[in-house]
């Protein structure tokens, strides 16, 4: 029985050029018929699940959706699920698609925490990007947010942006910070396989920052946001005490959890599985209470030791020493030169990457992979 909710909605204005989530073109009659569907998906998956402690509802941009779409799908929710008095219910949005009254309608059904994905503070790096709101629009998104009284919301943030400057991304993190956000994540800019902005860089019509620079610029977010009182508690995420994500939590503690919406994933009892991505079909099947999946996969003990490995040593805390050799006897003996070269460490029978390592995080996991044998 899973205790967190993942919803999906994949609707964007545009599609920005790094993005390779799934998401289309927004229309708004297609958006309810999907609605329709996701809520029946929604009633068909309630068996499986227990009081809920987090719902997560992403994108595509879900504050495109019509107030009245929000609240068919949180009836359709309160219905069918029975929520914890301390629930986390979070909403992605991007500026722009927020009003005070959608946020003050949001509130209302139970929405206590907003992810505003703001990316820069600066109007050159978001054309850049693709974005489609201003720096104007994001103050007034954060703006509304606070009138409407939230303290708990998100700020999303982006550094190695083509053209982005040390003193540039001092000057964001200086204004996110001052926004007083719960929580910001900061994400290095990374180009994706079959995205505009990878077939841009392989033109050479963009050039990626040097890598010097970027680490500088990671470095940097760690001992500013850490100095503004953030709690470092992942790779790239900060949150003020109390304020950490739970349902990213739950993710990379790899925990059970249900995603409904089309492409969404799933992780149940050591299955893997996850919805069409094609969303007529994803509509078109739920009118006849079928769940299309593209895939549903058995985690193996191998999968399940390198899944425990990427995704806990994301967190600060690292992963329990214990669990590991309980998965892998040797694999102290195996870490060994990866602790001598400083990028690993030991604290509180927890294995952790250093200072030095979470930098460099996806070198040092695929080097413990082959030290593994994985």
């Amino acid at each position: 029985m899973a205790e967190f909710l993942y919803i999906h909605i994949p609707y964007c204005i545009r599609k920005c050029i790094y993005c390779d989530f799934l998401s289309i073109s927004f229309d708004e009659q297609a958006a309810r018929r999907y609605v329709k569907s996701l809520c029946r998906e929604l009633e068909i998956k309630r068996d499986s699940a227990d009081i809920l402690s987090a719902i997560f509802i992403g994108g595509g941009t879900p504050t495109l959706l019509p107030e009245d779409c929000f609240k068919q799908l949180f009836c359709c929710l309160r219905e069918n699920y029975d929520f914890s008095p301390e629930i986390e219910i979070s909403v992605e949005a991007n500026p722009g698609t927020v009003n005070a009254s959608k946020i003050e309608a949001l509130h209302f059904y139970g929405v206590n925490r907003m992810s505003i994905g703001i990316q820069s503070f600066h109007d050159d790096e978001l054309k850049t990007l693709g974005r489609v709101h201003t720096v104007d629009e994001a103050l007034l998104a954060i703006d509304l947010l606070k009138k409407s009284g939230n303290k708990n919301f998100a700020i999303d943030l982006m550094y190695g942006i083509p053209g982005q400057t040390m003193e540039g991304w001092k000057e964001t993190l200086s204004k996110a910070a001052g926004l007083l956000p719960a929580h910001i994540s900061s994400y290095e800019l990374t180009p994706e396989d079959g995205t505009p902005l990878a077939s841009l860089i392989k033109d050479k019509t963009i050039i990626m920052p040097e890598e010097g620079l970027v680490l500088e610029m990671y470095d940097h977010a760690i001992n500013f946001l850490t100095g503004r009182g953030y709690e470092h508690y992942e790779i790239s995420n900060f949150a003020l005490p109390g304020y950490r994500c739970l349902h990213n939590l739950n993710y990379w503690h790899r925990g059970d959890y249900i995603g409904a919406g089309a492409g969404a994933h799933s992780f149940m009892h050591g299955v893997r599985s996850q919805n069409t991505s094609d969303i007529n079909t994803y509509i078109d099947s739920l009118t006849n209470d079928i769940i299309t999946e593209a895939e549903a996969i058995g985690v193996s003990d191998v999968e399940a030791l390198k899944e425990f490995i990427f995704l806990g040593l994301r967190k600060i805390e690292g992963i329990a020493l214990e669990e590991a050799m309980k998965m892998r006897p040797d694999f102290m003996e195996l870490c060994a030169e990866l602790i001598d070269s400083g990028h690993l460490a030991i604290s509180a029978n927890q294995l952790r990457l250093t200072r030095k390592g979470l930098p460099v995080s996806n070198m040092v996991i695929v080097q413990l992979f082959e030290r593994l044998g994985l």
